[in-house]
């Protein structure tokens, strides 16, 4: 098995599935922390590790496609495809780094509410706010970003792969009567 060919297909139709299902999972995990940080403590480490995952993934599916690209026909639509893949990796930079934010401010939190002091306790609330309110509003945009962009790759993609390969009549276009 290599990062181009698994069992005799081309990878990047295995890879493209990780990506497919991880940026979308990603964003709403990171979107869920960033609105609700009971449930960011709750994912604890997990947040920031699957964004790191979709992060890694991007690349290989890119550089599995880079491949396939260069093993078929190049027309409009692979092109446009390919053009599309390559703007995905700083959608998921910015979802890992969101989920590490998330991850890293609700953990911060706690630790504020359980340290000794006045001073804390009042200034805590102000910037955690502040903090929080970036996060919510940040992490709601890149999210949507990258969920649109998966879909409109994905959309390509499945054009690109698709069109003129498949008959719209069950028997073809032969118009056989069986």
């Amino acid at each position: 098995m290599s990062l181009t060919v698994v069992n005799g297909l081309p990878a990047h139709v295995l890879f493209v599935h990780f990506v497919i299902v991880l940026v979308p999972l990603s964003a709403l995990a990171v979107v869920v922390g960033a609105i609700w940080p009971s449930a960011a403590r709750r994912m604890g480490v997990v947040l920031p590790l699957l964004a790191l995952v979709t992060l890694v993934s991007v690349p290989v599916a890119t550089q599995a496609g880079e491949w396939l690209e260069e093993h078929v026909d190049s027309n409009a639509l692979v092109r446009r495809h390919a053009e599309l893949g390559d703007g995905l990796l700083p959608w998921a930079a910015g979802l890992f780094v969101l989920a590490t934010v998330v991850w890293w401010t609700t953990r911060r939190s706690t630790s504020v509410e359980a340290a000794p002091g006045e001073q804390n306790r009042a200034a805590a609330p102000r910037s955690a706010l502040v903090v929080r309110v970036a996060a919510v509003v940040l992490s709601v945009g890149v999210a949507a970003g990258a969920v649109v962009d998966v879909y409109r790759i994905g959309d390509s993609g499945a054009k690109a792969a698709w069109h003129d390969g498949f008959s719209r009549t069950a028997d073809g276009e032969r118009g056989d009567n069986r």
